[in-house]
């Protein structure tokens, strides 16, 4: 079988040339018997033909010995992560066997090992990494800090591997992802030259003119440079030595990348940038005992410095940071002022002590983030503390200890074509397919979740890719709401639904008003509202939504409609129906208290009998009342003094039953009282406050109008009997300005 994969000889002296620079610094760290396990294991996967090498023509056992040696040098990685790079290129999503590995190599090599094949399974989405979502899914993946350190370093090493690579796209897309994810990855763990040579390496391959312009003319400038900063803090240091002051002093030449980054923001050419370089003054206070007396003495040598800087150079006050009277909200301290230096050039100086400075160094202050780069308070925390085991530790093995905790509330999923989104715990499938558009989630019946088919209602795990699985015939239902999580779909299925309801209401209003058309039946829409109204309905689309859903039987409704707008059939029909035989008819106003067989006795415990309360006269526990026998046999309860008595008396005795209350009320009955007086300020208050102070009565309306210094109100109360409501209006007879109170 011819392989895929050879060693040339220029690529085996270069592997044995750093497997020897390789073992100076990890001996004996590493054991002669996981040095024969590492060199097994490459050697079975060259053997089974499963090394492969990359985009770039790069062979992945030098790639990896060469990212080892860079991890191990520049950012301090221990043994167990070490064997993880030096085996990772072995493995894929396909042959990886944790156990076996472990078994090998240890938990801790099999974790990393893992993380990093995950993180490969990402990739293969084809995912948007200038997403600040991809960077904290990337991160919540990783699991051990250690993956996203050793990604930094093979990705450093990647960019200075591959200057004269011919393949310019794939050249191009390591470049950015270099400087949208790694770069800003690096300067968050405090690897400051990584993250510049990531930024200039960058900018090198994608923008190639402006990168050999601005380091030409800083090559040019370099001894100029150089000599220019001397003459600048050469008299500064004469004056702070006279002054006593213990101090050092830093000068740094700003990146290729940061310069680039400030002409493009500034919009100017390299000359144009005054302050290519900057001067840190760092001084040496001694510790006191009392830490307010201490750091009130560390202001007042800043203050000092800055003063006698001042009183040297001019100072651009339009420049001065003071961050010592206010530090930031991440606790960084520092004064910053820009001078006039010799040759009319400005120059940045920064002023702080020991301690501001290692604060800012050592990630406590994030020096990252007052440069600019946004962070969420969870991340940088957890960053900083990995920052401080990497510095503060001789053993790696103390990173073993950290494990992602973060974003345990959200979750990163992909679409088919890459793009990444971020959604809450326990959102579905439903959720995604309303965050891609309204109409895919009104259609949605289901997803295909990395090649295999999940109803609507599957949670979402953080790394799915999603194929939202749409059906012409799908509309959104009422149980849907159960099934989202986030506010967004669920106000997306209202939206729907109400909509649904009226298009719903259109078509049976439309199948209504045909029917009656062969009926013979001309529609009135008065009353329709009218016949709408008394059947209880608030909105006609709940009406019609009824009728459309089958509830309510539309021959019915037709039926009633005729009866109410013409009368006298309903007199036939119901004389049909019912004899006035059937009923002992007195004249309510006559009604006599001895109790007769006929007699509706009304009591809450009444079963299998349908009787109402009037709206017309609202009668109340107490109220001398009779009862009306409707079309459908139910049963009105109207007071005697109802103003539609008398008609009804006249029109339809037959249909009219003695009736009276039973025991004693305990029930709340709804009436209304009609308030008129004199439109004085406060008086409202005063009726609404004697109502507040009653017990078992409850306000539930007040309707007041106001003309020519008279004002006229209705209002609702809930009342037991007839005995508490005549009480309530005898108290609001006595309110001054009130001249009237009649129960409607």
């Amino acid at each position: 079988m011819t392989k895929s994969f050879i060693f040339t000889v220029e690529e085996r002296h270069e592997a044995y040339a750093l497997v020897r620079s390789l073992s100076r610094v990890m001996s004996p760290s590493l054991s002669k018997d996981e040095k024969r396990h590492i060199i097994r294991r490459l050697n079975e996967a060259y053997a089974n033909d499963e090394l492969q090498r990359d985009a770039f023509g790069l062979n992945p056992i030098v790639k990896s010995l060469q990212t080892a040696l860079l991890g191990t040098e520049q950012i301090g990685l221990g043994k167990d992560a070490i064997i993880a790079t030096l085996l990772y290129c072995s493995y894929n999503n396909e042959v990886f066997d944790k156990e076996a590995v472990k078994e090998s190599f240890g938990e801790g090599v099999a974790n990393i090992i893992n993380g990093l094949v995950r993180i490969q399974t990402l990739y293969k989405k084809n995912p948007v990494i200038e997403s600040e979502n991809f960077r904290n899914l990337l991160l919540s993946f990783a699991e051990d800090m250690r993956v996203i350190l050793i990604m930094i370093a093979e990705r450093v090493n990647l960019m200075r591997q591959i200057r004269d690579a011919e393949n310019i796209e794939a050249k191009h897309r390591v470049s950015e992802e270099a400087s949208y994810l790694y770069a800003p990855l690096a300067h968050k763990l405090g690897l400051y030259k990584l993250k510049s040579e990531l930024e200039d390496l960058s900018l090198k391959y994608l923008e190639h003119d402006a990168y050999y312009m601005i380091k030409d003319n800083l090559n040019a400038t370099k001894k100029s440079r150089d000599a220019y900063i001397e003459r600048f803090i050469g008299p500064i240091a004469e004056k702070l030595n006279a002054a006593g002051f213990k101090y050092h002093m830093k000068g740094r030449t700003k990146s290729i990348h940061s310069i680039w980054q400030k002409m493009k923001k500034q919009q100017c050419g390299f000359n144009g940038i005054y302050d290519l370089f900057a001067i840190r003054i760092i001084l040496d206070v001694p510790e006191l005992d009392d830490e307010k007396k201490f750091h009130a003495l560390e202001k007042t040598q800043c203050w000092q410095v800055f003063s006698i800087i001042t009183d040297m150079y001019q100072p651009n006050p339009k420049r001065l940071r003071d961050w010592l009277s206010v530090p930031k909200t991440n606790g960084y301290e520092s004064l910053h002022i820009t001078v006039l230096g010799p040759e009319g050039k400005w120059v940045e100086v920064q002023i702080r002590t020991e301690r501001m400075d290692e604060v800012a160094e050592k990630g406590v202050a994030a020096h990252w983030r007052y440069k600019g780069v946004k962070g969420e308070s969870g991340l940088d925390e957890w960053l900083k503390n990995i920052r401080n085991a990497i510095e503060n530790s001789d053993d790696m093995q103390v990173m073993d200890e950290f494990r992602m905790n973060l974003y345990e509330d959200e979750v990163y999923v992909f679409s088919p074509k890459g793009d990444l989104f971020k959604l809450p715990k326990g959102a579905t499938v439903l959720d995604f397919a309303y965050m891609i558009h309204t109409n895919v989630g009104n259609r949605c019946t289901g997803a295909k979740i990395n090649n295999k088919i999940v109803n609507f209602r599957h949670v979402l795990q953080s790394g799915d890719q999603i194929e939202i699985i749409t059906s012409n015939n799908q509309k959104p239902k009422r149980d849907w709401l159960t099934y989202v999580k986030t506010s967004h779909a669920k106000s997306k299925i209202r939206f729907a639904l109400k909509e649904t309801q009226v298009k719903e209401s259109l078509m049976a209003k439309e199948m209504m008003e045909r029917r009656m058309k062969n009926k013979k039946i001309e529609m009135d829409e008065a009353v329709m509202n009218q016949l709408i109204k008394k059947m209880g309905f608030k909105q006609t689309t709940d009406f019609y939504h009824q009728i459309a859903d089958g509830t309510l039987d539309l021959n019915l409704i037709i039926e009633k409609y005729n009866l109410l707008k013409n009368p006298e059939l309903q007199t036939q029909t119901a004389m049909q129906a019912r004899s006035a035989e059937e009923f002992s008819y007195d004249n309510p106003n006559e009604l006599s208290e001895h109790v007769s067989d006929d007699e509706l006795v009304i009591d809450k415990n009444i079963k299998g009998l349908d009787y109402q309360l009037a709206r017309c006269c609202h009668p109340i526990y107490g109220d001398s009342v009779f009862g009306f026998v409707g079309v459908n046999g139910g049963i009105k309860i109207h007071r005697t003094d109802c103003p539609n008595a008398p008609e009804m008396r006249r029109r339809f005795g037959y249909r009219i039953v003695r009736a009276r209350w039973s025991g004693k009320g305990t029930s709340q009955y709804s009436t209304s009282l009609r308030i008129i007086g004199n439109d004085d300020i406060g008086i409202v208050n005063n009726i609404t406050s004697i109502i507040s102070k009653e017990e078992k009565i409850m306000m539930r309306s007040i309707n007041i109008d106001s003309n020519d210094g008279l004002f006229s109100g209705t209002l609702s109360v809930n009342v037991e009997d007839t005995q508490r409501l005549e009480a309530l209006i005898k108290k609001l007879r006595t309110v001054k300005g009130v001249k009237q109170v009649t129960r409607v």
